[in-house]
C-alpha cells in the first residue's frame, strides 16, 4: 500500500529570497468594542512577522467564533462585516510564516479546543524545541492531532492536565514545554499572555481606553491608538479578567536572554523592544560598522528596506553621502519560484531596481542588515555593477550568521550558511565585491548599549553568531541520535 505523508523539514524557500523569516506575530484585546476589527488592525501592523496566513478568534460572552485564512491580513480581514462575522468584545489574532509541510489551513492559528472548563483559543509565536518529543508521547498515549503545528501540543497538554483550575492547567502545560515562545490565549473569562523563561520572543502589554492589549510589538499598539504600558517580562504569565491584571511567575528565576535578531532584522524600526528603540539600535549598528570596516567610497547605499537605518548610521559616522541607490517595489510580494535562472533574475528586478543616477561611476558602499546564504547579495551586487558602479563594497550590519535557529526563525542548515563555510575573503570573491565586512559581535553589543558580551552568561540570545544556544535542543538531539533530523513523519494527510 502506498502511503502519502508530509514531513517536518526545513522550509522550501524561494531560491531568490535570502532573508530570514520569523514565523509569527500575536495580538489580543480584552473587553473592547469591535475587538475583532482592532485585532485585524493590530495584525496588519505585525504583517512583517508572517505573511502566509492569519486568523482571529473572538468571544461574545457566549460563544467563540474563529476565522482563519491563507494569505495576508488585508486580503483576509480588510472587507466589511468583520464585526458581524466575529462578534464580541474579546479577541486574539495571529499572523504566520509557515515551514514546509505546514503551509496549510489546518495549521493556521489561533487554534481552538473545547475543554471541560470551556473553550480556549490559543495563538503562539516561536518554536518549541521539544515539540516532536512531546507530540510523539501524546500520540502514543492516544492523542489525535489535527495539525502539524507545535501550538496544538500546548492545547493537548492543557486538556490532559489533571489540575483543577484552568490557570493551573496552563502552568502545568508550560512547565513541560521548552524553547522560545510568546503566546496569547482567550478563554470564556480571561485573556492570558505568556513569555518564555528567557524572554526570547517579545510580548508587550498596552491599554486602549483602559482596556488591556497584548501584542508582539509596540507598533501594533500604535496602529490602534493604544498606549504602551510595559513589556511582559521573561518567564511571566499575565492573566486578564474583569478584576484586572494578575502577574504570575510560574518558572524558576533565570536571567533574561531576549533574541538579538529582533533588533537586527525582525522588529519594525518604529517598535520599541525590551525598552530599546529598534531604529536607534540599527543606526548605532551602522555607526559601529563604519568604525570597524571603513573603505574609500563615494556614496553609502542601503539594500532596502531593512538596511536603511544602518546605512544612515554608517553614512553619518563616515561623513559620506547617503543615497537611495536601489529602489524597492513595494507592490510585489514574494518572488515567484521560477524554473529558469533568467526568470529568477527577472524576479529579483521586480522587487529591486537600480537608481543609475546615484550609482554610475561611483565607488558604492552597500549596507545590508544581514547575509544568510548570499544568493540575494550576488544579484544585488550584479545589478549595481551593471548600473555603472566603479567599485562595489558590501557590509553586513550584523555579525556573520554561522549557526541555524530553532526558536522560530527560518534559517537554512549550517552547511547552507555562507559565513559558516567561507572566510570573509572567500565571501568577497563569491559575491564579486571589492571588499566585504561584517559587524563584530562586540560591535553589536555596543550598539545595544549592553556592555561587553558576558561569555559565561550572555545578555542576549545570539547563537546564530556564536553557536551558544540558550536552551537544550531536545528534538534535535534525539533526531541526530536517530539520524532522522529531516525524516520524522508528522502526518499521513496531504492537503490539496
Amino acid at each position: 500500500m502506498t502511503q502519502v505523508f508530509e514531513r517536518y523539514s526545513a522550509p522550501q524557500r524561494d531560491p531568490d529570497d535570502d532573508t530570514p523569516r520569523l514565523e509569527c506575530g500575536v495580538f489580543g484585546i480584552y473587553d473592547a468594542e469591535e475587538a475583532a476589527g482592532l485585532t485585524a488592525l493590530g495584525l496588519h501592523a505585525l504583517q512583517h512577522r508572517g505573511q502566509e496566513a492569519c486568523g482571529i478568534a473572538a468571544f461574545d460572552g457566549q460563544k467563540f467564533t474563529t476565522e482563519r485564512h491563507m494569505g495576508q491580513v488585508g486580503d483576509a480581514f480588510g472587507g466589511g462585516g468583520l464585526g458581524e462575522r466575529l462578534p464580541g468584545r474579546f479577541a486574539i489574532g495571529h499572523t504566520r510564516y509557515s515551514t514546509a509541510g505546514g503551509s496549510f489551513i489546518r495549521n493556521v492559528q489561533p487554534m481552538f479546543a473545547d475543554l471541560e472548563s470551556g473553550g480556549v483559543a490559543l495563538a503562539h509565536n516561536g518554536n518549541l524545541t521539544n515539540f516532536l518529543t512531546l507530540r510523539e508521547q501524546l500520540v502514543a498515549a492516544g492523542a489525535i492531532f489535527q495539525s502539524t503545528s507545535d501550538s496544538e501540543v500546548i492545547l493537548h497538554l492543557l486538556a490532559r492536565s489533571r489540575k483543577a483550575r484552568l490557570i493551573e492547567r496552563f502552568i502545568d502545560a508550560l512547565m513541560q514545554i521548552e524553547g522560545g515562545y510568546a503566546l496569547v490565549a482567550l478563554t470564556n473569562k480571561k485573556l492570558i499572555g505568556v513569555r518564555d523563561p528567557l524572554g526570547i520572543r517579545p510580548l508587550v502589554l498596552g491599554q486602549l481606553d483602559g482596556k488591556p492589549v497584548l501584542a508582539s510589538e509596540t507598533c501594533a499598539l500604535d496602529m490602534i491608538g493604544a498606549q504602551f504600558v510595559r513589556d511582559i517580562e521573561h518567564g511571566e504569565m499575565v492573566v486578564i479578567d474583569h478584576t484586572g491584571i494578575e502577574s504570575i511567575r510560574p518558572f524558576p528565576a533565570q536571567q533574561a536572554r531576549p533574541c538579538i535578531f529582533e533588533y537586527v532584522y525582525f522588529a519594525r524600526p518604529d517598535s520599541v523592544v525590551n525598552g530599546r528603540s529598534v531604529y536607534e539600535v540599527r543606526k548605532r549598528m551602522g555607526r559601529r560598522l563604519a568604525q570597524e570596516t571603513p573603505a574609500e567610497v563615494d556614496v553609502v547605499v542601503p539594500v532596502p528596506d531593512s538596511g536603511v537605518p544602518a546605512a544612515l548610521g554608517f553614512a553619518q559616522e563616515a561623513n559620506l553621502p547617503f543615497e537611495m541607490g536601489i529602489i524597492r517595489n513595494h507592490y510585489v510580494g514574494r518572488t515567484f519560484i521560477q524554473p529558469t535562472q533568467g526568470q529568477r533574475e527577472m524576479g529579483v528586478r521586480m522587487k529591486l531596481a537600480p537608481n543609475r543616477s546615484v550609482l554610475a561611476g561611483k565607488r558604492v558602499m552597500l549596507i545590508d542588515d544581514s547575509i544568510v546564504r548570499g544568493t540575494n547579495s550576488v544579484r544585488v551586487v550584479r545589478m549595481v555593477r551593471e548600473a555603472g558602479a566603479k567599485e562595489v563594497h558590501l557590509r553586513s550590519a550584523s555579525p556573520p550568521i554561522q549557526w541555524p535557529d530553532y526558536y522560530g526563525i527560518d534559517m537554512p542548515d549550517r552547511e547552507n550558511l555562507l559565513a559558516a563555510n567561507h572566510s570573509v575573503e572567500e565571501i568577497a570573491k563569491i559575491l564579486n565585491v571589492d571588499s566585504m565586512g561584517y559587524l563584530s559581535v562586540d560591535g553589536l553589543y555596543w550598539a545595544m548599549e549592553a556592555g561587553v558580551r558576558d561569555a559565561a552568561s550572555p545578555q542576549f540570545t545570539d547563537h546564530y553568531f556564536t553557536g551558544d544556544y540558550p536552551t537544550r535542543l531536545l528534538d534535535r538531539e534525539i533526531a541526530l541520535g536517530r539520524n532522522d533530523a529531516v525524516e520524522r513523519q508528522l502526518s499521513f494527510l496531504v492537503d490539496a
